[in-house]
């Protein structure tokens, strides 16, 4: 099946230093299958023209394909209307869209936010610009040295001006998958509602809003063998009634006169301002159609077993140390190996050909936690194979040799 699935994927074929590509760094972006690849293609050599602006057959045909492809996130998620489905270029310009349009309308000084240690700064950043504007405060979620979510504190962290929580439902660096849903049930019983960060998840784990009951999910297609430059947010309907829209301009609008305040287009289109990335949506949407017809139990089955196979591997590499091993993960290895810079063992690993990321992964307060600079990082998906892990860890083994 893993056989099937690689010849899926066009690049996997290529060669980086004289070496077959081992491509390990899909927690920054996956690679993308030939039917995603063909999708796009398909779209511009036949069906290309603006959306929802034209009486001509092309811009019919282009706009029934795009909302064709917004009723398959809907549907992919289990959100309970596309109306609640508004595409964004992924999850930081979603969680941006969140802070402009609730944070502005619905936070004050004095107000409280939560959000966990762990978070991608996409989920910091907005936040702390807001907070010094309008002089909120933001409390933190620690988590404890296997990367696992402090929930006692989780609790004691709400107050009576606690106006909402964000969460990243799987963990950039450490691999978490935190435990989205029962933080949203605590959320609600303090009358909070909670934002997931989903960039991790959905290419992992299926994800089920009616049942997640959260207020706000937020993805990324790129992370999911969709292209970059697209993604989705959802928001419950009961929410985004009452935001006002983040970007201004054409398709959101409804009417437009000087001498007065406009008046905009219905949901989820007065949150999408200008000419939408057409093509980004359609591959989203065939990258959806992949995970899809793959299947879940598929996909975690296999990642399963490469996180298993890799922790024997890597563990038994002198000098190496993890950084994250919660319960519940998903096949994301992040790693010292004593002596050795990070940037050193990315630079090796690419020398044979094997793809891993360097740093602090947009998550320096996960870094700050550990007392660390950052870490080298090997994130697993669905096209990744047991032998690709062991030449991993030999080249490593490799390279501990040259430093001793």
């Amino acid at each position: 099946m893993t056989d099937d699935i690689r010849k899926a994927f066009p690049i996997l074929q290529e060669t980086i230093n004289g070496h077959p590509l081992i491509y390990m760094d899909n927690a920054a972006t996956t690679q993308k299958p030939r039917q995603v690849i063909d999708a796009i293609s398909r779209y511009y050599l036949h069906q290309n023209a603006n959306v929802h602006r034209g009486v001509h057959t092309l811009s019919q045909k282009a706009t029934d394909l795009f909302e064709a492809s917004r009723e398959e996130v809907r549907s992919f998620l289990n959100a309970p209307s596309t109306e609640e489905i508004i595409f964004v270029r992924g999850v930081t310009e979603g969680i941006n869209l969140i802070a402009a349009s609730f944070g502005r309308s619905q936070l004050n000084a004095g107000d409280e936010i939560i959000l966990s240690g762990m978070e991608h700064h996409a989920n910091i950043v907005p936040w702390q610009m807001l907070a010094r504007e309008l002089k909120f405060s933001i409390k933190v979620i620690p988590f404890n040295d296997r990367g696992e979510l402090d929930l006692e504190a989780y609790q004691e962290a709400f107050s009576p001006r606690t106006r909402l929580v964000g969460v990243v439902h799987v963990s950039n660096v450490l691999g978490t998958v935190n435990p989205v849903k029962e933080m949203t049930a605590i959320a609600h019983e303090h009358g909070v509602p909670i934002l997931v960060d989903g960039a991790q998840a959905i290419a992992h784990e299926k994800v089920d809003l009616q049942d997640l009951d959260c207020d706000m999910y937020v993805v990324s297609g790129h992370k999911a063998y969709a292209p970059t430059g697209i993604g989705a947010l959802y928001v419950k309907k009961k929410h985004l009634e009452s935001w006002p829209p983040y970007h201004g301009g054409g398709e959101m609008i409804e009417e437009v006169a000087f001498g007065k305040y406009p008046t905009f287009a219905s949901l989820p289109y007065r949150f999408e301002a200008g000419t939408p990335h057409m093509s980004g949506v359609v591959g989203f949407a065939e990258a959806l159609r992949f995970i899809r017809n793959t299947g879940y139990d598929v996909i975690q089955a296999h990642e399963q077993k490469l996180l298993e196979h890799g922790r024997r591997q890597l563990s038994a590499i002198p000098g190496l140390t993890f950084y994250g091993d919660a319960e519940r993960k998903t096949s994301i290895f992040s790693f010292l190996i004593k002596g050795i810079h990070p940037l050193d063992i990315g630079s090796f690993l690419d020398a044979r050909g094997i793809a891993v990321r360097t740093g602090h992964h947009c998550a320096q307060p996960v870094m700050q936690r550990y007392g660390i600079p950052g870490t080298a990082r090997a994130s697993l998906t669905i096209y990744n194979t047991t032998d690709e892990v062991d030449y991993l860890a030999e080249s490593l083994r490799d390279l501990v040799k040259l430093f001793t």
